[in-house]
């Protein structure tokens, strides 16, 4: 076993450079991650928020009371006596010559005296018990007197967490320009999506120089290069973008940046130039992938583009 574990481990090893140069061929900015993203350059993006909660819909206060956990019949002491009683029973049953009181047992008598008295002493501790529990049913500020005012839960949550990271953002890019709007940008982010990945295909990132900053248009220009060196195009058919939305949105140094997450699926396949056959990926096996793309431009109503591709 240890032999086969480190003979696996060396061709791990053997492998990973011819894995990382493959995977850097998908797609544009796909298998790596490059690019700036200001102050938050080596830090991961942030992922879409799965289940936003929205003043409209308030959602249900988790209570802090658990319900007591409540056994059958004959907890605690009850179910000690209760059970001592009954072993009695049945020994005097089984070695005491049974209901008819032979040999010493207990007889019928006995037997119904016993049990009637735990049965009115357990009926009785239960009473006790019900009588003493606090009440769970009634919320959050259920054990408030009626007629006083109720705590709200949702008000309380709102004041204690505050506008989220990407909301302060937001609200910051709007102080220099007031139409910009989240839900609209992912369309815009969408296009400049489509239109990197086509001049990526064509080897020539030159038609999408007005989609990227500088450094991001040398960094992809230098991958489209590699792959002409090679007598290679790698080809992106049938993209389907399933979602788009926005995570961060932040200022700093006189620059709005705006990050972008893309769940997506396409089939991604590198072919011969010369040959036109397929040397890496499927033609038929679409591949599912998700990024980060993260946008800039200066404050203000400019045009964006895009500086940093991360994988998720």
């Amino acid at each position: 076993m240890k032999r086969f574990l480190a003979l696996a481990c060396l061709v791990a090893l053997a492998l990973a450079p011819v894995l990382l140069v493959t995977d850097a061929w998908a797609r544009a900015g796909g298998g790596s991650s490059g690019g700036s993203r200001g102050s938050r350059s080596y830090s991961s993006p942030a992922r879409p928020s799965q289940s936003p909660v929205t003043p409209s819909q308030p959602s249900t206060p988790p209570s802090s009371f658990q319900q007591p956990q409540r056994s059958g019949w004959g907890t605690g002491l009850m179910g000690g006596l209760a059970g001592f009683a009954l072993g009695g029973l049945l020994g005097s049953m089984l070695f005491g010559g049974g209901m008819g009181g032979m040999g010493g047992g207990m007889g019928l008598l006995e037997i119904l005296l016993i049990g009637g008295g735990i049965f009115l002493l357990v009926r009785m501790m239960k009473n006790r018990q019900t009588a003493t529990a606090p009440s769970y049913g009634q919320g959050y500020g259920g054990g408030q007197p009626q007629g006083q005012p109720q705590p709200q839960m949702y008000e309380a949550q709102a004041v204690a967490s505050g506008p989220s990271d990407l909301d302060r953002g937001v609200s910051y890019i709007r102080k220099m320009d007031a139409g910009f709007d989240p839900a609209r940008f992912t369309d815009t982010a969408s296009d400049m999506f489509f239109r990197v990945q086509a001049a990526w295909m064509a080897r020539d990132m030159s038609q999408a120089s007005a989609a990227l900053t500088p450094d991001m248009a040398d960094m992809l220009q230098k991958d489209c290069d590699r792959l002409r060196g090679q007598g290679r195009i790698n080809r992106l058919d049938n993209i389907a973008v399933r979602s788009v939305s926005v995570t961060e949105a932040w200022q700093e140094s006189g620059q709005d940046y705006v990050t972008v997450h893309f769940l997506a699926s396409l089939l991604d396949y590198t072919v011969d130039e010369r040959s036109g056959q397929v040397v890496e990926g499927s033609r038929t096996e679409p591949v599912k992938f998700e990024e980060f793309w993260t946008f800039m431009r200066p404050v203000g109503p400019n045009a964006w583009r895009l500086s940093a591709i991360q994988q998720g």
